[in-house]
């Protein structure tokens, strides 16, 4: 049978056939060179077996990426590291935030908003020029998991009671605005109902061209939990002191975590590489343009 034949299991438990050339993308989109993709497909192709979780296919590629180049498997490692920021949703929430200022977004987090009937916690609140932004943050810890259409519909009536209150007590030229930001997919009627009440849907893979992976690859804000060369426990004190960026981490944040100094060089080095290619965005391709 053909490799190409295989059935394999994805994290949803929906079926699906093994394609090579969605393999090689996902190799091609974490850096690698034609011969360390080659090398990559040519190990897992013969221990392909019908069935097999596309969990276990990415532990494979994973692992093969590593032995060659850490930086490599860190951006290939990206959606996993997203649901390793847990297991609150707080920093997704503050990673979400950095993005933000970094297209040129003041930001808060975490606040109490009033408004018009009863008041409300809002994940983040980002203004820029004359547009102040309602974004709440959908986080999720499972592969396989979307966010329905219960969340668009549940965050817009959050959203035209704060609103409601910015008008009557903010500034009237603002341009007021809901977001759903998730780092999983959206079900289609989620999109659809989202989309068909004015608000921004931002998505793992939503909107194609701007989505939060292919953003996230563009700006070279990668999370800490990308690093290989940190252990799960080393991501999580860091985590702890709100350090949720590989930019923002130095020697001294490292040593202070007790990290030894033989390591610090592997760590810093993996991290230098990995955001080397930082692009600094300006106001007008910011990560969330505004309707």
């Amino acid at each position: 049978m053909s490799n190409e034949k295989f059935i394999i299991t994805k994290a949803s438990g929906e079926e699906a056939y093994f394609s090579k050339e969605k393999l090689r993308t996902s190799l091609q989109r974490s850096g690698a060179g034609e011969d360390e993709i080659e090398h990559v497909i040519d190990e897992i192709l013969p221990k392909l077996y019908p069935g097999i979780p596309t969990k276990k296919l990415y532990k494979m590629a994973f692992s093969l990426l590593k032995e060659s180049s850490r930086h490599l498997a860190a951006r290939y490692h990206l959606k996993h590291a997203i649901m390793e920021l847990g297991p609150s949703g707080y920093p997704f929430e503050k990673y979400i935030a950095e993005i933000l200022k970094h297209q040129g977004y003041s930001t808060q987090t975490g606040i109490i908003t009033q408004g018009q009937c009863v008041k409300h916690e809002v994940d983040i609140v980002a203004n820029i020029g004359n547009h102040q932004l309602m974004i709440e943050c959908k986080y999720h810890n499972q592969p396989g998991t979307f966010s329905d259409v219960k969340v668009p519909l549940y965050i817009q009536s959050r959203f035209k009671d704060i609103e409601a209150e910015w008008l009557k007590s903010g500034d009237r030229t603002k341009k007021y605005q809901g977001w759903v930001v998730t780092n999983t997919r959206f079900s289609m009627d989620a999109i659809q109902y989202g989309t068909c009440a004015g608000l921004r849907m931002l998505g793992w893979d939503y909107p194609v061209k701007k989505s939060l992976k292919v953003q996230i690859d563009e700006s070279g804000l990668y999370p800490i939990t990308c690093l290989t060369s940190l252990t799960k426990n080393e991501k999580q004190l860091l985590l702890g002191k709100k350090i949720v960026l590989c930019l923002e981490l130095n020697e001294k944040i490292l040593v202070g975590i007790g990290i030894k100094p033989q390591r610090l060089n592997t760590i810093t080095m993996e991290a230098h590489q990995l955001c080397k290619h930082l692009v600094k965005s300006k106001t007008n391709n910011h990560v969330s343009q505004t309707n």
